[in-house]
């Protein structure tokens, strides 16, 4: 199918092009549907999964693990940059990530209406096409991210996806046919996760130097998170789980590794390996350090970026990044503060995260970790070793929903536009 609209999805919500993640439409919760679940239990078991805490397992030896500090091989400072269409042809209303498979080199960029498509040579081809189980009723629904597994002799793909009746997120395993497509009847649900409202849905899928899968989840939504998720570390909501899906079954779709930080605690889930997040959308692991940067959506003030690190309370909703969030007494202490902070001039309203750029085609933001805003459609580079100050280095990239290193390349998905690549001016 050639295209220049796949799909009329921002006209079928009745809605404007605006932040996936975005403040300002969701202090009051409201998403069109009067029947929101706001009854729902977020600390509930997920369906489909024990009651109890799954199995826990070790994770594997062999595989590199976080420095714990930043930095990694030294970078310059960075410098501006430009945008280059890598498949003008094809242009997406809502694309929110994508990947390459290990056998094919297309593109296949997840589409926020329930497609996964995979470009090449002009022509968009549906790879998986889960429309008929993804809900977008609410403007930061849909299908959210996708993931091939990091072992390429599986077939495996992992999407997470917002679902309705009873409103909800859903992250799920797929298998490639014998024909090369993803089949969506070979669905494994892994998790089942009650959402009371439609907005904060998190959403970012991404597998780590350990072989672990880690999820961000938002805080459930609403505005200002009313439902105290963010820092209640009992429930899967304001979280980022760590799970080892290696061995997934109908059986055990999941265990928890034995060293995820709440393991054995009181009162709280062993999914969950850093909690205190209000609605990470993307993150990324640094291929030279192993840590995991997260950039977490603010209310309607700061926006913040992170490393988020094993048992992190991240201050949502004591916090919203640096400052003071409707706290009486806001105490920080064993509080992670962020590693930068921007707040809502220009018109800014919600943060992209973006990956650390490493061995990529662009010397000029080598080393350094790349955001952006959705709003305003500026990006700045950071230094991966935190040394001066955050650059801007890109303007009008446009409503900017992921920004992905596949590859050498450093590509850019924003809202209506071709899939781009970051290069030298």
């Amino acid at each position: 199918m050639r295209a220049r609209s796949l799909l009329t999805f921002a006209a079928a919500l009745g809605v404007g092009l605006v932040a996936l993640a975005c403040n300002g439409g969701s202090d009051g919760g409201s998403d069109g549907d009067a029947t929101a679940s706001a009854t729902a239990v977020a600390t509930a078991a997920p369906t489909g999964s024990p009651e109890t805490s799954p199995t826990a397992t070790e994770t594997a030896s062999a595989t590199p693990t976080a420095t714990g500090t930043p930095g990694g091989p030294p970078s310059a400072d960075p410098r501006p940059v430009a945008l280059e269409a890598v498949e003008p042809e094809v242009v997406l209303e809502r694309p929110v990530d994508v990947f390459v498979l290990a056998d094919d080199p297309a593109y296949h960029v997840v589409d926020q209406g329930g497609i996964i498509y995979r470009i090449a040579d002009g022509e968009a081809t549906p790879a998986l096409d889960l429309s008929d189980r993804v809900s977008t009723r609410g403007n930061e629904e849909g299908l959210l991210s996708a993931q091939p597994d990091p072992d390429s002799s599986t077939d495996h793909l992992w999407a997470y996806y917002s679902a309705a009746d009873p409103r909800r997120t859903v992250l799920s395993r797929f298998t490639r046919d014998e024909q090369g497509v993803f089949d969506p009847l070979s669905e494994l649900v892994i998790l089942d996760i009650p959402q009371p409202f439609a907005n904060h849905n998190g959403g970012a899928i991404r597998f780590g130097p350990d072989g672990m899968l880690y999820l961000g989840l938002g805080d459930g939504g609403s505005g200002g998170d009313p439902q105290g998720n963010g820092q209640n570390p009992g429930t899967l909501l304001g979280s980022i789980l760590r799970l080892d899906v290696r061995n997934a079954s109908k059986q055990e779709h999941y265990r928890i590794p034995t060293d995820n930080p709440l393991v054995g605690g009181t009162g709280v889930r062993a999914e969950v390996w850093a909690y205190g997040l209000r609605n990470p959308w993307r993150m990324e692991f640094d291929r030279a350090t192993g840590l995991l940067w997260a950039g977490d959506v603010g209310q309607n003030a700061v926006e913040e970026i992170s490393i988020v690190t094993s048992g992190a309370n991240l201050g949502w909703n004591v916090m919203e990044g640096d400052t003071c969030y409707n706290a009486t007494s806001c105490n920080q202490t064993g509080l992670t503060a962020p590693v930068a902070v921007y707040d809502h001039a220009g018109g800014r309203c919600s943060v992209t995260g973006g990956p650390v750029v490493r061995d990529g085609e662009t010397p000029e933001v080598e080393g350094s970790y790349l955001y952006a805003d959705f709003c305003s459609g500026e990006i700045w580079a950071l230094r991966a070793d935190l040394q001066g100050e955050p650059l801007r280095v890109l303007n009008d990239a446009g409503s900017v929903a992921a920004i992905r290193q596949v590859g050498r390349y450093i590509l850019v998905l924003a809202f209506g536009e071709p899939l781009r690549r970051i290069v030298s001016p």
